[in-house]
């Protein structure tokens, strides 16, 4: 199959005053998947893709060249997608997954939620349920279609070791309460820090308690006790500090302005990359 090379469109980060549009890259192994995607993405004013790659090696040329919001990456790319997303969820933790599947997959699904995925979706789906998780997701929501949340939802409770009338009676902090409620919300550390007026570090230090507390493994399953037994619904999450916004602002800006300057040169010729017209 020819090479589709990575591209970036002209109107990259642009912003027609409606609002700041949901940059998408496409790493799929399968040309007509892409330019399907394209042509779905192309008739939503919120929607913009930016670049595109059919091996691992131009995903990672993209993401690193290309700013954007969300990553839409086939499992098929690699014979270990799981490893290699953890992979770019670390080297680019602002950068959101979505996850496609040749088709429903409990397994997958599964270890790729608990590794911080925030949307998984098989290739089977309509054209509006791709569109309507790549806009959840693109929000800081997390999408599972209805036979995911099930599966989830059986691996709780399967591994759930301890009685939940025990469990209930555990008592979390303010503080505590606060960054459980962040994370119920699919937020990051890094934003969780923001938040709370601390550092990274600091919020692992409190999950780590949390997790004792509570007796659950990981992220998924302390998001899912706690929605369950509704231990933080009365706890409200701390707006980002006033001087966060600008800072975002003014490291997106000279993000783009980095983009706009490697874009504009030539492509070489081993270089994968090109401008689409």
């Amino acid at each position: 199959m020819a090479t589709i090379p990575v591209g970036v469109e002209e109107n990259f980060g642009a912003d027609d005053g409606k609002g700041q549009f949901v940059r998408v890259i496409v790493a799929d192994t399968q040309a007509i998947f892409r330019a399907g995607l394209r042509k779905i993405f192309a008739l939503e004013d919120d929607i913009r893709v930016v670049g595109q790659a059919e091996t691992l090696g131009q995903t990672q040329s993209a993401v690193t060249k290309f700013s954007a919001d969300v990553l839409i990456f086939e499992s098929a790319l690699t014979p270990n997608p799981v490893e290699a997303i953890v992979e770019l969820m670390r080297q680019y933790p602002q950068l959101k997954m979505v996850v496609v599947t040749p088709s429903p997959d409990e397994q997958l699904t599964l270890e790729l939620f608990r590794r911080g995925v925030h949307g998984v979706i098989s290739r089977e789906v309509e054209p509006e349920v791709m569109v309507d998780c790549l806009r959840k997701v693109a929000a800081g929501e997390s999408w599972l279609d209805p036979q995911g949340i099930r599966w989830v939802m059986e691996a709780y409770r399967s591994q759930s070791t301890r009685p939940a009338g025990a469990r209930s009676k555990v008592q979390l902090t303010p503080k505590e309460s606060t960054i459980v409620s962040c994370v119920t919300q699919g937020m990051k550390n890094k934003e969780i820090a923001l938040r709370v007026g601390t550092t990274e570090q600091v919020v692992k230090n409190y999950l780590r308690k949390v997790y004792d507390k509570l007796g659950v493994a990981d992220r998924l399953e302390l998001a899912l006790y706690c929605l369950n037994h509704h231990v933080v619904d009365n706890t409200k999450v701390p707006p980002l500090p006033t001087s966060a916004p600008a800072a975002h602002a003014a490291a997106a800006g000279a993000s783009a302005s980095g983009s706009s300057q490697s874009v504009s040169a030539p492509p070489q010729a081993t270089d994968p990359t090109t401008k689409l017209q």
